[in-house]
């Protein structure tokens, strides 16, 4: 292997990075959206790459990872028709039914219900469907929905681990290293299952006082009926016509993108008065842009050939102690992503870990440690994934409406709920992963 040796490329590309990185990693000071910055970076890493001559904007199109852009672009819309129908708040008013006011019962039932959504569609969606909903179960319960909101979001971020579009870290991960949908599902399936289990028992004891109280008894049995029973019908038959597509995708030469639109126009032709407009405009574009203009970042950063140059020095420990650098890749992850977008960290980390396979290192062991890290890193703080802000958001608007302060979700309160979660995730993938190591070394991922 050849030495590379640090030159202008790398230091303009590795500034216009960390001067990025640090914009977006600090949105909650200044006030600006991280996409703004994102953009920003984007378009000076064009111009410094084509002034400097390692960078231009035919090679920042190409830099772009349109699978994830598509399909994140295609189950946003796919959500967005089904929101109006009513189905989601039926179901959530059905399981606060079916819990009879046991309060651990409710918890772990909406848990399973987020969790298993958050398995086809991203946690940031699926929060922000139930979160809501929570709430109003709650006040009818006349319970503290501290435990249910934390709940959602940690068992929801775990959960999301397991498949390859449960959460858009794993989306790059699998689109970058050719990892189809089983291939996904088989290796961080039961190692999730364990871990969510975990979690959900754990939350028992965290929250035992809170589950202790004993609830009002309001009416459930006048639920509230699907507003649009058609289209919500047809939603869910294209979301299970969308499984077997996500699980046959390798064998039909299908890109996941590509089995999420099918999924988007069967679901337009045959829902009832779906307004593409009105639904497009639901479609969080920001985020979106956020992703391109990140690919565009670490882009460039790869042509300059910064990346490979910082992956000349983990090599040597890579090939050392596999096994352990596995379980450091995945430890340093989650800390990083408990307090950063996991997001930027692992589209830095991709073209690391791609240069050492293109040293002839297995390198297939990295890629479950890094989803692993940054999945479970998310439960970590308030700040460890976007669903999570968003249900600290609500807590404090609730509390800033009821005039309760205590109904917040404070980062305090989060790093001592979420922390020990994190932590005994943690400990039970680094277990696994070490007892059937050889399991998740298979090459040919």
């Amino acid at each position: 292997m050849e030495t590379l040796v640090w030159n202008t490329d790398m230091l303009v590309s590795g500034i216009i990075l960390v001067l990025t990185f640090i914009g977006i990693f600090t949105e909650g000071v200044h006030g600006f959206h991280r996409a703004k910055f994102a953009l920003g970076g984007a378009g000076a890493m064009v111009l410094a790459g084509q002034y400097f001559g390692f960078y231009n904007p035919e090679l920042a199109v190409e830099a772009i990872d349109w699978n994830v852009i598509f399909l994140l672009g295609a189950m946003m819309t796919i959500v967005a028709i089904m929101i109006p129908t009513g189905g989601f708040q039926y179901l959530a008013y059905k399981i606060a039914d079916l819990s009879k006011g046991r309060l651990f019962v409710l918890l772990a039932m909406m848990g399973s219900l987020v969790t298993v959504l958050s398995l086809l569609l991203d946690n940031v969606t699926t929060v922000v469907i139930f979160g809501p909903l929570i709430i109003l179960i709650c006040q009818a319960l006349q319970v503290s929905p501290i435990p249910y909101l934390l709940a959602a979001a940690l068992l929801s971020d775990t959960g999301g681990v397991a498949t390859l579009v449960g959460d858009p870290p794993n989306l790059m991960i699998g689109s970058a290293a050719g990892i189809d949908f089983n291939t996904f599902l088989f290796h961080m399936g039961g190692i999730v299952f364990c871990a969510w289990i975990a979690t959900l028992f754990f939350l028992k004891v965290l929250f035992k006082e809170e589950l202790a109280v004993t609830p009002a008894k309001p009416d459930f049995s006048q639920l509230e009926e699907i507003r649009d029973p058609h289209t919500w019908k047809a939603s869910l038959w294209v979301l299970v016509v969308m499984v077997v597509g996500f699980i046959s995708h390798n064998a039909l030469h299908w890109e996941p993108w590509f089995v999420a639109g099918m999924g988007l126009t069967i679901l337009v032709f045959i829902g009832k008065d779906v307004d593409m407009d009105d639904h497009f405009a639901d479609v969080e574009l920001s985020l979106l842009m956020f992703f391109m203009a990140l690919f565009i970042i670490v882009g460039g950063v790869e042509h300059s050939k910064f990346l490979e140059y910082i992956g000349q020095f983990i090599l040597p420990f890579v090939q050392g102690n596999l096994l352990f650098a596995c379980i450091l890749l995945m430890w340093v992850s989650a800390v990083l992503s408990a307090f950063i977008d996991n997001i930027p960290f692992t589209a830095a980390m991709i073209p690391i870990i791609l240069g050492m396979e293109q040293q002839g290192i297995n390198v297939s062991p990295l890629w479950w440690a890094l989803a692993a890290g940054v999945g479970m890193g998310g439960n970590g703080s308030h700040l460890g994934s976007t669903a999570n802000v968003f249900i600290v958001t609500i807590s404090e608007k609730l509390a800033r409406d009821e005039g309760k302060p205590e109904l917040a979700i404070t980062p305090g309160l989060w790093i001592r709920k979420g922390s020990p979660v994190m932590l005994l995730t943690l400990v039970i993938c680094s277990i696994i992963m070490s007892v059937f190591f050889n399991f998740y070394a298979e090459s040919g991922v």
